[in-house]
């Protein structure tokens, strides 16, 4: 299984940005994906998940309400759409998969790992 993320960048407080999971060479239809975080110093952080099979959804407090999860399943691709940025959500965002259909926010249950994009919000 391969994942490979895209989307981020440099953006200024309160703007959206969408990043980009595109998955293969795995039965995804039966995964749980999700992304997290991890800013420089800290550990990696759970964001968001979603089951590929029934579209249930998961977030972390810190975003909900301002992240949205979603999936393309004819693409293989998982998005993270990100509004009212806050310089805090500044942080490499790496995207997940785990074979398991049960949700799962820690790093260690999660079977699969893109490469990273850095998202930097700026006050």
């Amino acid at each position: 299984v391969q994942l490979q993320a895209s989307g981020g960048g440099l953006m200024q407080a309160g703007g959206s940005l969408r990043l980009s999971c595109a998955g293969s060479g795995g039965t995804f239809s039966s995964y749980v994906m999700g992304w997290f975080r991890q800013a420089p110093g800290k550990e990696r952080e759970f964001v968001a998940a979603i089951r590929w099979g029934g579209g249930s959804t998961y977030y972390a407090d810190s975003v909900k309400g301002r992240f949205a999860i979603s999936r393309e399943n004819a693409k293989s691709t998982v998005y993270l759409q990100m509004d009212s940025l806050k310089p805090e959500d500044t942080a490499v965002y790496y995207c997940a998969a785990r074979r398991l259909a049960l949700v799962a926010t820690t790093p260690a249950e999660y079977d699969y790992w893109g490469q990273g994009t850095l998202v930097t919000v700026s006050s």
